[in-house]
């Protein structure tokens, strides 16, 4: 019997409405809207500590990953009133945005039955929208160079992380590239932060000049790795932690091991750091959530 098109389910005392369960958002993998609440409620474990607080931006893709997508800062009109929001200053003028903050299960259930299939948060949390968490490195890959040389890069920046006395929590982005997280969670600035990023991708830059570009410019990326600074930004968002990506497969930006980097660094594999929704549901019942000390780690950045 064909599904009926809405269906009234409860998520830890919340009455949900789903919609269009059997409508395929992913069709080269046969991947319905049914399948993305399954997992965003599996792994919601994991994720909602990553959510937890954070002005989160919406992707949403009505029509599946081939179809036109659009974002959505401010909380949308039609949300239950048990769904958070955090009013945040986006302009010297005084204009503001009510962020959605996906605090809890029925939030996120809620989220993915929208066909948000991708969660960007801001690197603060809303309670303080000026004092970043964490520092973010965005590791962007310049064809024929694939998620392999972000690897290497990414042990280089290891390197230089325990060399200051810091460490740094690796993730792909799900896409192309992989990101490196060093939690801060002590008070500091976006100025401070945006700083040191650009001074490391410098110094990167200079000692591995065949590897490393440093500079926004696109014609400079070519076969190198683009260390992306400016993430490190409060109008800026990355992608959280076990969020769905938008392409052809459902592919998720996966927490790694830095055993795992060092292995397809040394394989020069790509496919080794390629995680579906089905793998990071494994990988978290095998290993818990190895971004945990992201939110809970402290770290001062040394001074320039």
């Amino acid at each position: 019997m064909p599904q009926p098109k809405r269906v009234e389910v409860d998520v830890q005392g919340r009455t949900l409405s789903l919609s269009n369960l059997d409508k395929v958002l992913y069709p080269a993998a046969g991947f319905t809207k049914g399948h993305v609440i399954d997992y965003y409620t599996r792994i919601a474990p994991a994720v909602l500590p990553h959510l937890q607080g954070r002005a989160l931006t919406l992707k949403r893709y009505p029509n599946g990953v081939d179809a036109q997508h659009f974002y959505e800062k401010n909380a949308p009109g039609h949300r239950p009133d048990w769904v958070r929001t955090a009013t945040i200053p986006i302009r010297t003028d005084g204009r503001t945005i009510d962020f959605v903050l996906a605090d809890d299960l029925p939030t996120l259930v809620w989220l993915a039955n929208l066909a948000d299939l991708e969660l960007h948060t801001s690197l603060a949390r809303a309670g303080d929208p000026r004092s970043p968490t964490i520092l973010a490195f965005d590791l962007d890959p310049g064809a024929p160079a694939t998620i392999v040389e972000c690897a290497r890069v990414a042990l280089r920046l290891r390197e230089v992380f325990d060399h200051l006395g810091l460490e740094g929590f690796p993730k792909t982005s799900g896409s192309k590239g992989m990101q490196i997280y060093v939690p801060l969670n002590v008070p500091t600035s976006y100025a401070h932060t945006k700083r040191f990023a650009q001074a490391l991708a410098q110094l990167l830059e200079r000692r591995h000049p065949e590897l490393v570009v440093s500079e926004m410019r696109k014609d400079r990326r070519r076969g190198k790795v683009f260390v992306d600074w400016s993430q490190n930004d409060e109008h800026k968002t990355t992608v959280a932690a076990y969020s769905l990506r938008a392409r052809e497969r459902p592919t998720v930006s996966t927490p790694l091991r830095w055993e795992e980097v060092e292995s397809a660094a040394e394989s020069g594999d790509p496919d080794e750091l390629v995680f579906t929704s089905a793998d990071v549901l494994g990988r978290a019942a095998e290993h818990g959530d190895l971004f945990a000390p992201v939110e809970t780690l402290e770290q001062e950045l040394p001074a320039l």
